[in-house]
């Protein structure tokens, strides 16, 4: 699974668990539904820094915990064996 679709699958997973829309947190991190709608439906394959740190702050989480999930932990690991020819 690629990054685009991993981040996705968070921000979904994330206002299931917060019982909020995708409008409600396009209202909440200051960013248009269509970005979002964008990134959930796999037009922004790679959304900016910027973009995730601010959808961060409408969840009123830190980075570090929207990354931290064994999807990102197994990508990551899949990513450094590729690089490293693994």
């Amino acid at each position: 699974m690629d990054t685009g679709m991993l981040i996705a699958n968070r921000i979904l997973a994330l206002c299931t668990e917060k019982n909020i829309t995708l409008n409600k947190l396009s209202f909440l991190c200051g960013i248009t539904q269509s970005t979002l709608n964008n990134i959930i439906h796999g037009g922004s394959k790679n959304p900016t820094v910027d973009t995730v740190r601010r959808i961060c702050t409408g969840l009123n989480m830190p980075m570090k915990s929207f990354f931290d999930t064994p999807e990102f932990d197994a990508a990551t690991r899949i990513d450094t064996n590729t690089e490293n020819g693994l």
